[in-house]
């Protein structure tokens, strides 16, 4: 997520209009295109949405509906698999940096989300359905090609 060369990588595409699909804990990358992820991560893992908010202007995915793994989710990951807690909570994040975030409220059911170039899916259970969406939006820019 805070990632200079991704950061290069998610700008080309936005800038281009090109189909960028992100799985599970994938779409918090997307803060790699902002002029300041780290910055925001920063403000993230010290709590200071406040200044994340600050950090997070202008970022090109702002207003943008999309998922990411949801709290609730992540802590059944966190209890059973990790054994310890992630720095912040990635759908606040989003949110906080400007990006419509949706999740389902049955835990682990697929959700798929495409606004624009992006799609987004919430968690592993998501992948055939976003495999699906990638497909027909690549098949539409070759159309438009």
């Amino acid at each position: 997520m805070q990632d200079p060369d991704l950061g290069v990588i998610l700008r080309y595409f936005h800038e281009r209009k090109k189909p960028t699909a992100l799985l599970c804990h994938g779409p918090i990358a997307t803060v790699a295109a902002m002029p300041h992820a780290r910055e925001f991560r920063a403000a993230l893992i010290a709590g200071d949405t406040g200044k994340a908010i600050e950090w997070g202007e202008g970022w090109q995915y702002a207003g943008y509906r999309m998922t990411v793994f949801s709290e609730t989710e992540e802590k059944v990951i966190e209890d059973n698999i990790l054994h310890a807690k992630l720095y912040f909570n990635m759908p606040e994040a989003l949110q906080a940096a400007g990006g419509k975030v949706n999740n389902t409220k049955v835990d682990f059911e697929p959700n798929v989300i495409e606004d624009r170039e992006l799609i987004t899916g919430q968690n592993p259970r998501s992948d055939h359905l976003i495999g699906v969406k990638l497909v027909q939006a690549l098949q539409r820019a070759a159309v438009t090609a």
